[in-house]
């Protein structure tokens, strides 16, 4: 057993006891960022004389060799050591001797896992980043593509008045791009380096904790060595936005599998992203939206247990908070596999046009815009809210649409009716009427979706500015 300590106790920890307290399993994925840490402290620690430069090459070196030999595959990361820190130093020492028994000089492991775990939650919060870009990136293709796109508008899963695809799916968009603010706020709250903090009080070594900050790209120390090894609110920070994430993907999901079905017909997934039944030859399922509808739960559960993990801890580190790891790499994993997969189902998605307009026509989504049609000829709003009611009912009777009734027949119901009623209530004029900024209008649409272009190509390559 490769472990840090020991010289206090007399007998070797029980086996149980060992895995059961061991990390290495699953803090593999720190093996970077330690040795990045790593690297960061022995330059440091020669700068402010406590080690030669000597060996702080030879360390850089020995680290640069370890990281060579695991990416070849020479080097494996096994269970014999306790956490990735035994097996990053321990393998350091077998490298270069003495010297590397110098590499924890200065720190704990309290805040060398602190510091790992944030430099690994910022690369993580990156390619979240670029996975919501790309959605977006497609979104904004679907929305130029689709601003005269008609179809129904809902609420209560009821047809409620027109508008397009364009605007439809630009709701998503929205989210999605509070979603990135949401991460961006989170780097910036979090980009301060813990290292240096020691176990819980800081060190009597006359560290540089600016020069690892900025060695390490952060914007500073963090100004409290309790609060640096003790919180980890950056993590509950982080699957809080990943658990946002994940109920926006799983409401569009939703909204994918019902215009999938047969009832609706609205889109057709491509063969790529979808599967078929084992006895029913008829079936095309849409498998992906379901299975990112039912991994949501996965994040959820998540954010519940890093939440409920740190409720009662004092300060300042405690065990327990070895449990914020394994449930964040499985959300982080789950986010990013979930935005690439279902990026990909949206962006090779065909529309059914045809159906979507039909859709709208046949749901009555009219019906508002011919009762302000009656309104504006001189009836109360009232009388003709009941009016309409009568015309759907009348339609409904027949199969037809509101279009579709003749005008002497509309002339029965109310003479108010004119022939430019059924300009007045055509679906293009009755969304492209609506030119409010935020309203489907194809005015307002081209405002938004300009507005969309620009926000992207200043996000593109940008992160904490």
């Amino acid at each position: 057993m490769a472990q840090l300590w020991g010289g206090r106790f007399t007998k070797e920890t029980d086996q149980l006891v060992y895995h059961f307290n061991a990390s290495i399993t699953f803090d593999r994925r720190f093996f970077y960022q330690d040795v990045r840490g790593s690297i960061a402290h022995v330059t440091m620690l020669a700068a402010v004389g406590i080690l030669t430069e000597e060996e702080r090459d030879r360390m850089i070196h020995g680290l640069e060799s370890i990281v060579d030999d695991v990416n070849a595959g020479t080097l494996e990361i096994t269970e014999e050591y306790e956490d990735i820190h035994s097996f990053v130093e321990a393998n350091l020492i077998d490298r270069i001797g003495e010297a590397g028994k110098k590499l924890h000089t200065g720190r704990s492991r309290n805040d060398q896992v602190a510091l790992d775990m944030k430099l690994y939650v910022r690369d993580e919060l990156s390619a979240i980043r670029d996975g919501l870009l790309r959605i977006m990136r497609v979104l904004h293709r679907l929305m130029k593509d689709n601003i005269d796109t008609y179809m129904p508008g809902f609420t209560h899963l009821q047809k409620a008045q027109p508008i397009t695809f364009a605007h439809h799916i630009g709701a998503y968009m929205e989210m999605f791009k509070r979603d990135e603010s949401r991460l961006h706020d989170i780097y910036e709250r979090m980009n301060y380096c813990p290292l240096g903090a020691g176990a819980l009080a800081g060190t009597t070594y006359p560290l540089d904790r600016e020069m690892t900050a900025k060695l390490l790209g952060f914007y500073g120390p963090t100004l409290n060595s309790m609060d640096s090894v003790a919180d980890r609110d950056y993590v509950i920070e982080l699957l809080s936005a990943c658990a946002t994430i994940m109920t926006h993907l799983s409401r569009f999901s939703e909204e994918i599998i019902l215009w999938n079905s047969n009832e609706y017909q609205f889109v057709e997934l491509d063969d790529a992203y979808s599967t078929g039944s084992s006895i029913m030859p008829q079936k095309k399922n849409p498998d992906i939206a379901e299975l990112v509808r039912g991994k949501t739960g996965r994040v959820y559960a998540a954010l519940q247990s890093i939440l409920t993990t740190m409720k009662g801890l004092p300060l300042a580190y405690n065990k327990d908070m070895q449990e914020d790891k394994e449930w964040t790499f499985d959300a982080i994993d789950t986010v990013k596999t979930c935005l690439t997969l279902f990026t990909g189902m949206l962006d090779t998605m065909t529309l059914r046009k045809d159906r979507m307009e039909e859709s709208a026509k046949m749901g009555f989504t009219n019906a508002t815009d011919a009762a302000d049609y009656l309104v504006n000829h001189g009836v109360a709003f009232r009388d003709a809210h009941k009016i309409v009611g009568q015309l759907v009912l009348y339609c409904m009777e027949r199969g037809m649409a509101l279009e579709e009734i003749p005008l002497e027949e509309l002339q029965a119901i109310s003479p108010k009716f004119e022939a430019d009623i059924y300009d007045a209530i055509s679906l293009e004029t009755c969304v492209n009427k609506r030119n409010t900024i935020g309203a489907p209008g194809q005015e307002a649409m081209k405002q938004v979706i300009r507005m969309n272009e620009k926000y992207l190509n200043e996000r593109e390559g940008k992160w904490h500015e």
